[in-house]
């Protein structure tokens, strides 16, 4: 599997706002759904993160907006983890259309807590190490 991990959605009517594009709401929606299918994918789906009884929660969001995605559109989220700290981690995306379009860019500050003490603690190894981290940038391809 590739380190950058490629979301596909299609822009539905019910996204769409009274602009005729694509709510801003809806690109956090698009990241957040990215971050968990990737997760999940590398074998780290909600349920495990339940058993473990710790996981990760959104800190910050940042998203520069650059263009509209409209009603039908195809859309990739690529997303990858930029950093890998003690208890936090830096996950960045790029939002394109079908035409390879630059739509966003924008990266999630995730805190790794304790369910039950709800309080940030150190990511386990076996988690860090099953993410892996490559950097600020995407790799081409």
């Amino acid at each position: 599997m590739s380190d950058v991990y490629r979301f596909h959605h299609t822009v539905t009517e019910e996204e769409i706002d009274p602009l005729g594009h694509a709510g801003n709401v809806h690109y956090v929606r698009w990241m957040q759904d990215a971050a968990v299918a990737h997760s999940a994918a590398l074998g780290w789906p909600l349920e495990r993160f339940l058993a473990l009884g710790a996981g990760w929660v959104v800190r910050s969001h940042q998203v520069t907006y650059l263009r509209q995605a409209l009603a039908g559109e195809a859309i990739e989220v690529l997303t990858w983890v930029a950093n890998m700290r003690r208890s936090t981690s830096l996950r960045k995306y790029e939002i394109r259309n079908a035409a390879g379009q630059l739509l966003a860019r924008a990266e999630t500050d995730w805190a790794f807590i304790d369910y039950t003490l709800q309080r940030p603690v150190r990511v386990p190894a076996e988690v860090a190490a099953s993410f892996p981290v490559v950097g600020a940038t995407p790799p081409a391809g």
